[in-house]
């Protein structure tokens, strides 16, 4: 096994991903060998010394692909050295910030209980309709906008010293 560490993300509208590459190259540039690579490309984790894994969320759960990535995986993430999630959710930017922590880390429980990380992010992500399917649940969300009850646009923070769910790059930063 190398020192490598893989990185690998669920994401639909890119939010994920963004959030996935913005740490990876944090981390590279501290000299941590790594990949970031979609979990639908990933085919071997024993190359690996430490598994870092993301998803999006959607109606109150992980991408289904990531939480499959898990349940076929999870014995040999539990054996690794280092394994940690992150979770992207728009719902974080919302203003009431510690209630709907809560919120998601419960809607994260599910691929807790398969596998436990030892470092969890949460960050905020970001909504552009523009990258979402024209249905149901996008029409729902884009009422929700209109009235107020629901962020949009990008709330990530990509400054480092940036507080809270909305510094992506300094998550896992001492970890490696």
């Amino acid at each position: 096994m190398s020192n490598k560490i893989l990185f690998t993300y669920a994401s639909r509208a890119g939010s994920t991903a963004s959030v996935a590459e913005a740490i990876g190259k944090t981390l590279t540039e501290r000299g941590v060998q790594m990949d970031v690579i979609p979990m639908n490309e990933v085919k071997d984790l024993s190359p690996y010394r430490a598994v870092v894994v993301g998803s999006a969320i959607r109606a109150a759960k992980w991408l289904p692909e990531a939480a499959q990535f898990i349940q076929t995986h999870w014995a040999e993430l539990a054996r690794k050295p280092f394994f940690a999630m992150f979770t992207v959710c728009i719902t974080l930017a919302m203003s009431n910030t510690e209630q709907y922590r809560s919120a998601v880390a419960e809607w994260v429980a599910p691929v807790r209980a398969q596998v436990r990380p030892v470092s969890e992010g949460l960050f905020a992500g970001m909504l552009d309709f523009k990258k979402l399917p024209l249905n149901w649940d996008t029409l729902k969300l884009r009422a929700m906008v209109a009235f107020g009850i629901f962020p949009k646009d990008d709330r990530r923070d990509w400054t480092p010293s940036a507080p809270g769910p909305r510094a992506p790059t300094r998550c896992f930063s001492n970890s490696f």
